[in-house]
């Protein structure tokens, strides 16, 4: 009654008149000048998958919104002791003068107002970055790879470079300059193909073995407390330890009572099952039903769940949260880009380091999730790969502009290949999604970690499938694939287990490498000597005749 007549299977006659509906759009979309542009039918996938693969990418990611701010805002941005106030009573204050720079670290309400005013521009350009590169990723690659700026480039920008508050060697304008150029020698590394022919280079157990790594990282990441559920934290005797404690140390993160009894610790295990059943059940959109679930239970306050809590900070996000719709513009950091501070050799070196975690970073992500959602050729490469390096590197230099730093492929587009994404469709619904963000900040900017944590645990998981296809059984093969695997979570960093993998499997095939050149050198030699001989004979006749 009111829902349909229903058959012997329970079926509404609304159910089927949806699934038709729904397939009639599928084949309209695949029929059209876009589904053959972005080839839907060849790479057997369909208009609503795609939506939902994005979907399903975007909820994964969006964490990147508020954290990159919260990390780059650290930084000071371009806040400064002119922004600081002075008591009226204050000696500097009677005689004109500008306060010292313990103004920026001591709660100085003027410096605090910029740092809000910062921190609301870096919200908006990291949502800006993040849909222009999607969307060029989507559109001119057609790959299902999400982009945004990436973690742990911010945090090596904020207390590496400018350092907190800008107490680093680097002014924020000379740091943003360096993430500028590294972009540029990035782009000219993929204009000119060298940057794909780089990572061709690196061994193919290798390159699986870094797609398992990198689950292991993103499982993790999902695990501790900043970006996940909490279950795993900081121990001054062991390292690692069990937590999910009620209370925790500030600054250190240690426990400090209360193991396993942490509320957002058991409402994360509770959307962590709801996503496991629904992976099982294999319902479709299953990434996100847990997300919305542990979110909208979060906004709820007076719980101890709760994502506001009765603070200051808590009730500040609350009053932000009860806009839901707010558009920010760009005052602060836009083309705050200066290269005055290129003559000190920290600036050199920080880009350096930018472009060497870049590269490594970012191929390594970019072949594993190609790997993973079967991309690759038999050579290692994958369609769409130059134009694919070409956009990442050209949304880095968009990033820098905007005030943010090196934007790259998001391993978090798992999520969006586990949902059937396999199109620049995926892609394109992510930019909209964060086109969409911009709009509702408020809401987006306050998805809780634990609400995140289960599903980078989730795709981590998805992503060991690579580790069957490894060679165990050859030492040479395996060694080096398991460097790679089991450093990259370890020492948190992509880029290093790369290295150990890399470097262990040059040192494990020098033998056969000294052995071919000793073999090429022979054989020149054995070529050159008939040669020689022939000339010399030659020589010997023209005298005798003379």
């Amino acid at each position: 009654m009111g829902g349909g007549t229903r058959t012997g299977l329970g079926e509404t006659d609304r159910g089927r008149s949806w699934r038709r509906a729904k397939a009639a759009l599928n084949r309209a979309v695949a029929a059209s000048p876009v589904g053959r542009y972005f080839d839907i039918e060849h790479r057997k996938s369909s208009f609503t998958k795609e939506l939902r693969a994005g979907a399903a990418t975007f909820l994964t990611m969006v964490y990147i919104i508020s954290v990159n701010a919260t990390i780059l805002t650290n930084s000071g941005g371009p806040c400064s002791v002119h922004d600081c106030t002075l008591p009226a009573n204050s000696s500097a204050s009677a005689a004109g003068g500008l306060p010292g720079p313990e103004c920026k670290f001591d709660g100085n309400p003027g410096y605090q107002r910029c740092l809000s005013r910062t921190k609301n521009d870096l919200v908006v350009a990291t949502a800006v970055a993040a849909m222009v590169g999607s969307f060029a990723m989507g559109s001119l690659a057609n790959l299902p790879l999400a982009l945004a700026p990436g973690m742990g480039a911010n945090a090596y920008f904020t207390y590496n470079m400018v350092g907190f508050h800008g107490s680093g060697h680097v002014p924020y304008g000379t740091a943003l300059a360096a993430v500028m150029l590294e972009g540029c020698l990035f782009l000219a590394l993929s204009v000119l193909g060298l940057r794909s022919k780089l990572a061709r280079l690196i061994p193919r157990s290798i390159r699986l073995a870094s797609a398992a790594g990198i689950g292991l990282f993103l499982a993790f990441t999902g695990l501790q407390a900043n970006q996940g559920v909490g279950l795993v934290g900081p121990s001054s005797s062991t390292l690692v330890t069990l937590t999910a404690c009620a209370k925790i140390d500030a600054v250190t993160g240690e426990c400090h009572g209360g193991t396993m009894e942490s509320p957002t610790f058991w409402l994360g295990a509770a959307g962590f099952l709801v996503t496991a059943a629904c992976l099982s059940w294999d319902v479709k959109g299953s990434m996100i039903y847990g997300i919305v679930f542990v979110t909208l239970i979060s906004w709820i306050r007076g719980t101890s769940v709760t994502v506001f809590p009765d603070t200051p900070l808590g009730n500040s996000s609350y009053a932000y949260f009860k806009k839901v719709v707010d558009l920010h513009v760009i005052r602060s950091t836009a083309g705050k880009i200066s290269f005055s501070g290129f003559n000190r050799s920290e600036v050199w070196m920080a880009v350096v380091t930018l472009l060497y975690v870049d590269i490594l970073d970012t191929t390594g992500s970019m072949y594993s999730m190609a790997e993973y959602g079967g991309f690759t050729d038999d050579n290692g490469s994958f369609e769409g790969e130059y134009r694919a390096f070409i956009v990442d590197a050209s949304s880095t230099i968009v990033g820098s502009a905007l005030g943010t730093t090196t934007v790259t492929t998001y391993i978090e587009s798992t999520a969006g290949l586990r949902e059937g994404g396999r199109t620049g469709l995926t892609a394109i619904t992510v930019a909209l999604l964060f086109l969409v963000s911009l709009f509702f900040a408020p809401l987006f900017t306050n998805v809780p970690p634990w609400a995140i944590g289960p599903s980078l645990v989730l795709v981590g998981m998805m992503m060991m499938k690579m580790v069957k296809e490894i060679e165990w059984s050859d030492a040479k093969t395996a060694v080096p694939a398991f460097l790679t695997l089991i450093l990259m979570p370890l020492t948190y960093s992509i880029a290093y287990g790369i290295i150990a993998g890399i470097g262990t499997h040059i040192a494990l095939h020098l033998h056969e490498y000294a052995m071919a050149v000793y073999r090429w050198a022979a054989v020149k030699t054995a070529h050159d000597t008939p040669n020689q001989l022939v000339s010399a004979s030659s020589q010997a006749t023209v005298t005798a005749a003379v």
